[in-house]
């Protein structure tokens, strides 16, 4: 090393004491070179560190090209440390270098075939737990996080705190090192190579003629760039790890993401307050009050009272338990005692919304246009920007109305998206949201995740819907079951993916040729059905899977008699799912001919001995509620399944099928009534003890209004005849007037 030393400044994370105490420390010292922990290859990025729209919390994203899948994040806040320093040096025109070890190295070694070649590492480094809860609990703290945040973040007492890390971290790391620590062994081989290529970054600014070198590193690692090691040390022990191709990016960050502790996160359970911090610059009063009147102004947002006198005590409290427990000024939990005690009188859940969306925050970062990306980002970007639709860290609800051409564009985007697995919208299936009317209801929540699946999947296509289309036709290829594939043909139609609607459709087309199976022809129906229902409103085509629709209803109800046999309880009640399912979508598809097939095979199914009594009951309701079977019929059918001679549990499960959930044929079948009810009167003892929980779990599914008006009926202990109302006079020509506008308003072609 030459004769002078460097500036060491040890962060033990991102933290606004740290931060404000190394601008003084830099104003002071106007260092000529600022030595950064960060990965090298970012370098060529710290021109945006001061460009317009860079705006904390940011991360450099380093990846692998070649395989996106290995990556790491660096995130920054506006408090951090190295972030402030790389602020100060583009402010004043100073050199800033990154000196952590390669990524080409660091994701290298991760790679489970590198990790046999890698060379050992001489000196025992890393750490997985936390030394400093040793000065924690000498100083009467819980844990070590509290005991720094306290002691340094919430205080940032000039350049003499940089000192006092160093010390204590050089007492700690020999105490920690002479006990025999407690890292692992790659842990240790990991950190002596990045503690060896920080000390190689700093001498090569030391005879690059650098004097005054400002070194912002994790305090942890200060005392290895202390120690006495040769450069033929270092570099012997740098010497021969593997290598990969990597690329690196700005990408935009969120305060949610920064509490992460483990993967890329950075560790801090409370970015939000650690901006109130920085924002209030460090006066205890400002940020005292300033704190508390946030959580007024949000509670007062959601109706709750909170008056300036709750304020003013909150205030006085807070100070006063900081001054018992001797501490300079009301830090965090001062603040959430005197929240609890006074604003919200004991009630955590207000103190949980308050964590939330104060503690934490929602805060979303952003990054300037001309930062490097993948075509892909760019493209959706571009999308983004046409159809005004923002990404934000908050989650907000996007309700689209599909007969207008931009909001048609935006659901097509947004389910291009989730075909790329980039969830950005969430569709509701609720209310008017539901399948069938004009309506999607997203809610629309942006991840900084979502940066990296952009990257993955970039190898599909340049453009979204590029790659979207190459991403379901290889899916396509690997899904086995026959309702996954008409599944996906149903989504490639609502991405409006042309291109890939024929591989899938093919794709469908091959494996239902093949398939024998009942259960997945009949679940193949309903996603097809509704290409049909709703091709119209999204102005698709939906003829083109129309063969294959039809092909599946001949074989479903080909197959259908057969699947109901020699089944058990379990199993009938999954297929009865299943049939109602496939049912409805055959009355979608409305062609007479596949109709008749497909109630024929009802038919069947309500006559075959050996078919499951539950199935047998579903198929005569069905029969019966779309008019092939005559109410005669079905009450002879009802008859002979509840006869004093048929066995009880198989009489309760037909009678569950038949009733289907629906309570409105015995409300309204006079003759149905009169059946159950005979049949329930009949039973005897034994047998109604066995039959009774089947009958109740049926009646269960019906609704409280009709379960009341069943009871009504049951207690006045006869039939109420079914009244007859005469046909009104029918004049087809004004029945035919509100047609054209009907067509208009449901989008069909008249």
């Amino acid at each position: 090393m030459p004769a002078y030393a460097p500036h060491l400044f040890g962060v033990r994370h991102h933290g606004p004491g740290c931060a404000r105490s190394l601008r003084r420390a830099f104003d002071a010292l106007q260092p000529d070179c600022v030595l950064i922990e960060g990965p090298p290859e970012a370098e060529g990025l710290l021109g945006a560190v001061r460009a317009e729209g860079m705006v904390p919390p940011v991360a450099l994203l380093g990846y692998c090209p070649d395989e996106p899948q290995r990556a790491v994040y660096h995130p920054f806040a506006v408090f951090s440390p190295e972030w402030q320093a790389l602020c100060w040096a583009a402010e004043h025109g100073v050199a800033a270098r990154f000196i952590d070890l390669p990524l080409v190295h660091a994701l290298a070694i991760d790679r489970p075939d590198e990790a046999a070649d890698v060379p050992d590492a001489a000196e025992p480094a890393a750490r997985r737990g936390d030394p400093l809860n040793w000065l924690a609990r000498a100083a009467g703290y819980a844990d070590g996080e509290g005991w720094w945040n306290h002691m340094v973040e919430e205080r940032g007492d000039g350049e003499e705190l940089f000192a006092a890390i160093a010390e204590a971290m050089a007492a700690l790391r020999a105490d920690w090192e002479a006990q025999g620590g407690d890292a692992s062994e790659d842990e240790r081989r990991r950190e002596a190579w990045r503690e060896a290529h920080m000390r190689q970054r700093l001498r090569e600014a030391q005879k690059e003629g650098f004097e005054r070198i400002a070194v912002v590193v994790g305090a942890w690692h200060l005392p290895a760039l202390q120690a006495e090691v040769t450069a033929k040390a270092d570099a012997a022990l740098l010497k021969g790890l593997p290598k990969l191709k990597v690329q690196a990016t700005w990408v935009p960050w969120t305060y949610r993401h920064l509490t992460r502790a483990s993967g890329y996160g950075a560790g801090i359970q409370s970015p939000g307050w650690y901006e109130h911090l920085w924002l209030s610059h460090g006066r205890p009063g400002q940020r005292t009050a300033g704190w508390l009147a946030r959580v007024a102004a949000l509670m007062r947002s959601r109706d709750l009272d909170c008056s300036s006198a709750h304020l003013i005590e909150a205030v006085r409290l807070a100070e006063a338990l900081a001054a018992l427990r001797d501490r300079p000024a009301p830090g965090l939990d001062e603040l959430h005692e005197a929240t609890r005690s006074v604003l919200t009188l004991g009630d955590d859940a207000v103190l949980r919304f308050i964590g939330d969306a104060l503690v934490v925050g929602d805060r979303l970062g952003s990054v300037p246009a001309d930062v490097p990306t993948v075509p892909l980002q760019r493209d959706l970007e571009q999308a983004q920007k046409a159809l005004r639709l923002k990404p934000e860290a908050t989650q907000r609800t996007l309700d689209l109305d599909l007969r207008n051409a931009t909001d048609l564009a935006r659901s097509r985007l947004l389910h291009r998206l989730r075909l790329l697995d980039l969830p950005w919208g969430e569709m509701a299936r609720v209310g008017r949201s539901s399948r069938g009317t004009f309506h999607e209801v997203w809610t629309l929540q942006w991840q900084p995740e979502f940066a990296l699946r952009l990257v993955e999947a970039s190898r599909w296509g340049q453009d979204v819907a590029q790659a979207a289309s190459a991403r379901v036709i290889e899916r396509a290829r690997k899904l086995a079951q026959l309702a996954d594939l008409a599944a996906l043909v149903d989504r490639v139609l609502l991405a409006d993916l042309d291109r890939a609607v024929p591989a899938v459709t093919q794709a469908l087309q091959d494996r239902a040729a093949v398939t024998g199976d009942a259960l997945q022809l009949l679940g193949a129906l309903p996603p097809l059905a509704n290409v049909f229902r709703y091709g119209n409103v999204r102005q698709t085509d939906a003829g083109m899977v129309g063969h294959v629709l039809d092909g599946l209803i001949v074989r479903a109800a080909i197959s259908l008699p057969l699947s109901c046999s020699a089944l058990d309880d379990a199993a009938a009640e999954a297929l009865r799912d299943k049939l109602l399912a496939a049912h409805a979508a055959v009355d979608l598809r409305d062609d007479a001919a596949h109709t008749e097939a497909w109630q024929q095979a009802l038919a069947q199914v309500a006559a075959l001995r050996g078919a499951h009594e539950l199935l047998q009951g579903v198929a005569v309701r069905l029969l019966l509620d779309a008019g092939a079977w005559s109410r005669g019929e079905a009450a002879q059918a009802l008859s002979l399944q509840l006869s004093p001679g048929a066995e009880p549990a198989k009489a309760a499960a037909w009678l569950d099928g038949f009733l289907n959930r629906n309570a409105v044929v015995l409300l309204h079948d006079a003759a149905v009534w009169s059946l159950i009810n005979d049949w329930l009167l009949g039973l005897g003892e034994q047998h109604f003890v066995r039959v009774l929980p089947l009958v109740r779990r049926s009646f269960s599914a019906f609704t409280p209004s009709e379960r009341a008006e069943l009871g009504q009926r049951a207690r006045q202990g006869a039939v109420v005849a079914t009244a007859v109302v005469a046909p009104a006079d029918w004049d087809e020509a004004r029945a035919l007037q509100p047609l054209p506008l009907l067509h208009r308003l449901l989008g069909v072609a008249q």
